[in-house]
């Protein structure tokens, strides 16, 4: 099965608290308000534990032109690697999965473009301090 980079992306966007894990409303708080400080409250936990990898605007359209599409799984695989770069104090990695060569800021889980082996030209990449080959999930 093959996702779209685009459409995970906007899917995590929606994502809401469940009722076990949402806080309580104080009592004499508005609801509304409440709402919106839980809001903030888990926008800043996930500031502070990024657990999944995003893709940039540059890299989206690189895969939708190349027509690169990524299974649940191998997303999985991505953010693995990019778990054992950051261990390693890694700032901007290539990742090499099976046909495609992915440079990702680790810092930010950012993948900033990927290539598929049909598009390789020169096959330099430059600026990078790593590089991570992905095994299989």
């Amino acid at each position: 099965m093959s996702v779209d980079p685009t459409l995970a992306i906007e899917s995590l966007r929606t994502l809401r608290p469940t009722p076990a894990n949402r806080p309580a409303v104080p009592a004499g708080q508005a609801a509304g308000k409440a709402g919106a400080s839980s809001f903030d409250h888990y926008l800043q936990q996930a500031a502070q534990h990024p657990t999944s990898v995003q893709f940039s605007g540059h890299a989206q359209r690189r895969m939708a032109m190349r027509g690169i599409q990524l299974a649940p799984a191998d997303v999985q695989r991505i953010e693995q690697a990019v778990d054992k770069a950051a261990a390693k104090g890694s700032r901007d990695s290539l990742v090499l999965m099976d046909d495609l060569a992915l440079i990702v800021d680790i810092k930010n889980r950012t993948v900033v473009t990927a290539v598929d082996g049909n598009n390789r030209k020169e096959g330099i990449f430059t600026n990078i301090d790593s590089v991570v080959l992905t095994s299989t999930v």
